[in-house]
């Protein structure tokens, strides 16, 4: 055939004009963009050359015409009449790719059967043979487009889409496609930053794929060298000197890109199982030796020291909060991320990509570019931020948030108590003199002090040890009633917290502070919004080790008054198998684990709290072998389920109605139908352990009369929590047996 043709690029709606600019670079003629895709003319090598280069097109088309479909036979006689032959061997194979529906083409099966019926009854009628149909791996594959009654028919010169590099053999929860991923580090500048030797460095890396595509950027490494193969490898008009030729070009290329690549590109996360992912992803692609990835959380971000780095770009990907119940945890995320920047990353660029610019704003900072994408079906914005020196002042966190205060700071002496103050310091010190002996005995590092013992000085004061030996205080104001002047709630809530500075002897940035309340709507994740002022760290209970975070989220990752129930289960633990519902951060799973659990299943709707189980893991090398970590709906999971255990946990929450779930879940009444279905899965000899924070909770005992019943409450309260006896209730539950 000529050459030279017109040929059509695919590419994800937003790439356009970054692909035009692109396939120009590579020496196209007559390229113009349209919506999804490039019109351009090229010979063949340059046709090659795209698929081999091109970092942000899907597919590489060559058309070959347009025929009517008015009706089945219409498009049946259409294709039949195009010159099959020249194209494909008869005793080769075709996969027809169809695209579009009308009131006539009803279903794209429909379609790319009628295509492929008249390309083989063509080469039947001429040839004497016909093809074969190959869903994976075709000699020639087909890209048929519907439109306004005409389809577009072309041969597939890239094959499987030019997104799929070859070297992602493991992916997270929601990874970018490469491709995508190749026009965010264009559009935030990474090109013109490697050259002039700038850092990149992205703090919630997932599977690695910025970081890979960064590399294979700035080191000149085609993104299609380690791909598989290509669509043209197998047409009739290939030309294998021609593509030998430009293969043999690239990795030349690619050994001098990498010969002398001096840039530091890192990866962090705080999933250990996406680092794992990430790790074997680079390593698919060759560049292990390049990339580092380090397992660590937002909230310890910060500028590498190892060498002067000073400029470079951040670049990441967050979570967009896409249900309701996750965006108490990712609102703050992104306000620690923001907070990160400015701290560290002076003269730095950042660029954040989300489905979710309101959430962007939490950040703290003022975007200088917005472009707006697409994620899948997902409408995204890339925002760029130039972290000046007076954009680090303004959105610095006050002095002391997160460098360590001067020691002096520490040691000044304290000013004089008030007299609420001081009520409240004397009542501290009176529980802590009381707990004393019992927490020495038990040896328990993280407990209850104080919970509203003065009811005008209404907060909890919680202690969390860490295994270093340093105290902190968590403090939970609760919410002052409407009749409360509320400057006065907050001259009381401050009284307090100098009340636990000088009895605790702790500075500031050891000392948490939050406020409880019932919150709707947006309202659920903005008011909770705190400024991040330490990293997590890590206390013990019994044999266990466990992450807490006392600065980010709303709950700490270890529920204290639920410290009898872990213990109980490690007791009923040893070769029994675990389901523990509604996980949150897996301590009931770690408990029984380290206790000699044969197994467990661990379930939760939350990837926030998934992750955090699975740090919860690494801390005790617990392997996911045994012991699986599962992302479902509990009520939906439990529908399907038909597995057996020997120890059910069923702890849920009161009241959820989080967007993936179907239904709203009530405990009060979806209960019985719960303890009734975990009874199903529960073996004879078994314990379901169900308990509820619900204040008003009523336990329908006639509707669960054909169990056993046992009310153990006041047995899974220890003395720190003993103020208030209805924090929690729970129940031992197991079948009856005669």
């Amino acid at each position: 055939m000529s050459w030279k043709t017109a040929l059509f690029a695919t590419c994800p709606k937003g790439l356009e004009g970054l692909l035009l600019a692109e396939l120009k670079a590579l020496g196209v003629d007559a390229a113009r963009e349209t919506v999804a895709g490039v019109h351009f003319e090229a010979d063949l090598g340059t046709a090659y050359r795209c698929c081999l280069w091109s970092r942000l097109a899907n597919k590489v088309l060559l058309p070959l015409g347009r025929v009517g479909a008015a009706d089945a036979d219409a498009l049946y006689a259409g294709v039949a009449s195009l010159p099959w032959e020249e194209h494909l061997n008869p005793h080769g194979s075709l996969l027809v790719d169809f695209i579009g529906t009308d009131s006539v083409i009803r279903n794209s099966q429909f379609g790319a059967v009628k295509i492929k019926d008249a390309i083989v009854d063509r080469l039947r009628e001429r040839c004497g043979q016909r093809p074969s149909v190959a869903r994976h791996d075709p000699d020639l594959r087909i890209n048929a487009r519907l439109s306004r009654g005409r389809v577009a028919i072309a041969i597939d010169l890239s094959g499987d889409s030019l997104h799929r590099r070859g070297y992602r053999i493991k992916q997270g929860a929601a990874p970018l496609k490469e491709n995508l991923a190749a026009a965010l580090l264009l559009r935030a500048g990474w090109p013109a930053l490697a050259a002039e030797g700038g850092a990149l460095l992205d703090p919630m890396c997932g599977s690695g794929t910025l970081l890979t595509e960064a590399v294979l950027m700035a080191a000149d490494i085609a993104p299609g060298l380690q791909r598989p193969g290509f669509g043209f490898e197998r047409w009739l008009n290939h030309r294998n000197d021609t593509w030998l030729a430009l293969r043999e070009e690239a990795i030349e290329r690619r050994g001098a890109g990498l010969s002398d690549f001096d840039l530091e590109v890192r990866g962090y996360d705080d999933d250990v199982r996406v680092i794992r992912a990430a790790e074997a992803n680079i390593a698919q692609a060759g560049l292990d030796q390049w990339i580092r990835i380090i397992h660590k959380p937002v909230a310890q971000f910060k500028r590498p020291t190892h060498r002067t780095l000073a400029r470079g770009l951040v670049i990441c990907n967050p979570p967009y909060g896409e249900r309701l119940g996750d965006l108490e945890s990712v609102a703050p995320l992104y306000r620690t991320l923001g907070e990160r920047l400015a701290v560290e990353f002076e003269g730095w660029r950042a660029a954040i990509f989300t489905g979710n610019p309101e959430l962007a704003k939490q950040t703290g900072l003022r975007a200088q570019k917005k472009y707006k994408l697409f994620n899948g079906t997902i409408a995204s914005e890339l925002l760029l931020f130039d972290i000046t020196a007076e954009a680090a002042a303004r959105h610095r966190p006050p002095a002391g948030a997160w460098e360590e205060r001067q020691p002096q700071a520490v040691e000044a002496e304290a000013a004089p108590l008030g007299e609420g103050a001081q009520m409240v310091a004397n009542r501290l010190r009176k529980n802590r003199k009381s707990l004393a002996k019992w927490l020495q005995r038990e040896g328990i590092s993280c407990y209850r002090l104080y919970d509203a013992d003065l009811p005008e000085y209404a907060a909890a004061v919680d202690i969390y040890t860490d295994i270093e030996g340093l105290e902190y205080a968590y403090v939970q104001e609760y919410a002052a009633p409407k009749s409360i002047d509320p400057d006065k709630a907050a001259e009381r809530f401050e009284a307090l917290l100098a009340a636990v500075a000088a009895v605790l002897e702790l500075p500031d940035k050891r000392i948490s502070r939050r406020q409880r309340r019932r919150t709707r709507g947006r309202e659920q994740y903005e008011k909770q919004v705190v400024e991040a002022a330490g990293e997590p760290i890590v206390v013990a209970e019994g044999a266990g080790r466990f992450s807490v975070d006392l600065w980010h989220y709303l709950d700490t990752g270890l529920f204290l008054d639920h410290r009898p129930m872990r213990r109980l289960v490690a007791q009923l633990a040893p070769g029994a198998r675990l389901l523990n519902l509604f996980c949150y951060t897996g301590s009931v799973t770690v408990r029984a684990a380290l206790a000699g659990a044969a197994a467990s299943v661990s379930v939760d709707l939350s990837n926030t709290y998934l992750n955090w189980a699975r740090r919860n893991f690494a801390l005790n090398h617990i392997g996911e072998q045994r012991h699986q970590l599962l992302q479902a709906d509990c009520l939906e999971w439990l529908r399907q389920c038909r597995e057996a255990f020997d120890l059910i946990v069923l702890d849920p929450p009161s009241f959820s109605n989080s967007k993936r779930m179907e239904g709203v879940l009530d405990i009060q009444r979806d209960h019985v139908r719960l303890i009734r279905r975990c009874m199903d899965l529960l073996n004879v000899g078994g314990t379901l352990l169900f308990s509820t924070n619900l204040r008003s909770f009523k336990l329908e005992r006639a509707a669960l009369e054909k169990y056993a019943l046992k009310d153990i409450s006041e047995k899974t309260l220890d003395k720190d929590f003993q103020r208030n006896r209805r924090i929690h209730q729970c129940w031992v539950i197991r079948h009856v047996t005669n």
